[in-house]
């Protein structure tokens, strides 16, 4: 898992050197690691030499619980179909947000987030969306960390971050404006089920159509509660 683990967004192809060193496993043990990775097809070899993960560790990845996703599938679509833009769906893992499910075109603004990627709740629309859902303790806690700045706009002030956490809380939506990626604003709302968020449907526009995004809030909001309420407020809790 540690040699698995060493792969991620932002380093998908990595030498036998890169791997050892990411996964804390001596050189050796991880030269012995990948060959028989890649006999089982985990891990693939690129003609110049790197690694990549491998179709095996897809097929498995398909078993994985998707319940959450095969429910709000058809709403993203259905949201993408009257926005025309990139419309996702994550999850809060630990700290972070992870993508579980997308929906773009052709011409939509390129953004960071793909299903698989991890990315700050702070300087995301759909993780302040969830961030401004939890408890009290957990949102101190996440503020008392050093939190990253992915561009000059990123909010990582405790005291500002939390006056903004209060405002997606009381409005029951956030909006983002260049603070993940330059030249894209965002808004997105939690997915509320049994009171609590299980996770959050986001817009990306280009921050030259920002004034826009206050209308695809409310299709935005029914979307989310569209979702939730297929998902029931029964079930069980949720794994991306």
């Amino acid at each position: 898992m540690a040699v698995l683990c060493a792969f991620d967004a932002a380093h998908q192809r990595l030498t036998l050197t890169a791997i050892a060193e990411r996964s804390g496993v001596a050189l050796s043990t991880a030269h012995r690691l990948v060959r028989e990775l890649e006999a089982s097809h985990a891990l693939a070899r690129d003609p110049d030499g790197r690694y990549h993960i491998g179709s095996r560790l897809w097929e498995l990845g398909q078993l994985a619980p998707s319940r959450l996703r095969e429910v709000a599938h058809p709403w993203l679509q259905e949201l993408f179909a009257a926005t025309g833009e990139n419309v996702h769906l994550a999850v809060r893992d630990g700290m972070e947000v992870l993508y579980v499910d997308k929906v773009h075109g052709v011409n939509a603004v390129p953004i960071m987030s793909r299903t698989g990627t991890r990315l700050p709740m702070h300087a995301t629309g759909v993780g302040k969306a969830l961030l401004a859902q939890e408890p009290d303790r957990f949102v101190a806690a996440y503020l008392a960390r050093e939190l990253e700045r992915p561009t000059p706009h990123t909010i990582t002030e405790p005291g500002r971050l939390a006056r903004d956490l209060a405002a997606v809380r009381a409005q029951g939506y956030a909006l983002t404006s260049e603070e993940m990626t330059l030249g894209s604003c965002s808004a997105a709302a939690p997915i509320i089920v049994g009171g609590r968020p299980i996770a959050a449907v986001g817009i990306v526009v280009s921050s030259r159509r920002a004034r826009e995004l206050p209308r695809l809030v409310e299709p935005l909001l029914a979307g989310a509660r569209a979702i939730a309420r297929a998902y029931g407020v029964d079930a069980p809790a949720v794994a991306p």
